[in-house]
C-alpha cells in the first residue's frame, strides 16, 4: 500500500529503521551498524605485525583467512584493552578496508533505532574522539554512540 500525498505535503510519512550490534567500552556504550558486521568471535593469539601502529594489535586467522585486527580503545585514545571473558573481536566486511577485526570489551545486545531515535553529531566537532561518532541512538532511556566504521578503521586519522 502506498500513502499518496498532497501537493505541499512535506512530511515523512515512512521512518527508516537500523539495527545496531551494542557494544561496550570501558563504562560507555556504542553502536555498530550490523550490517558491516561479518562475524563475532571469542578473543583469541594475535600475530604481533612489526612497524604498525600500536592501535593494530596484529593478525589473526579465521577459517583461513587472515585479519588484521585493531583495539578499537587505542584508536579512540582510550586507555589500553583489559581482556576478560567477554572480550570479543568484531569482524567487520568494509567496502575500502575490506574485513578488519576490532577487539571490543562485550558484545551486549542487538537494538532496532528508528531516524526518529538517532541524532546526528555535528561535523565541526573538534574533539578527535567525535570523528569516530556519527550520531547518538536512544534506546530504552540509554544513550548508544553510533560508529563511524569508515573513519575509525582508516589508517590516515591514527
Amino acid at each position: 500500500m502506498k500513502n499518496t500525498l498532497k501537493a505541499g505535503d512535506e512530511r515523512k510519512i515512512e521512518e527508516e529503521f537500523f539495527q545496531y550490534i551494542v557494544i561496550r567500552l570501558g563504562d560507555e556504550q556504542y553502536g555498530i551498524d550490523i550490517r558491516y558486521i561479518d562475524n563475532i568471535v571469542r578473543m583469541q593469539h594475535i600475530t604481533r605485525v612489526p612497524k604498525v601502529p600500536a592501535y593494530l594489535k596484529g593478525v589473526i586467522n579465521l577459517r583461513g583467512e587472515v585479519l588484521p585486527v585493531m583495539s578499537l580503545r587505542l584508536k579512540m585514545g582510550l586507555e589500553a584493552d583489559e581482556l576478560t571473558r567477554a572480550t570479543r573481536i568484531i569482524i567487520l566486511k568494509l567496502e575500502q578496508q575490506g574485513s578488519v577485526g576490532i577487539i571490543v570489551d562485550e558484545v551486549k545486545e542487538v537494538v532496532t533505532l528508528g531516524t526518529s531515535e538517532i541524532e546526528k553529531m555535528s561535523q565541526n566537532a573538534g574533539e578527535n574522539k567525535k570523528s569516530f561518532i556519527t550520531g547518538v541512538g536512544k534506546h530504552n532511556g540509554e544513550l548508544i554512540s553510533l560508529l563511524d566504521l569508515n573513519s575509525i578503521t582508516l589508517e590516515e586519522n591514527a
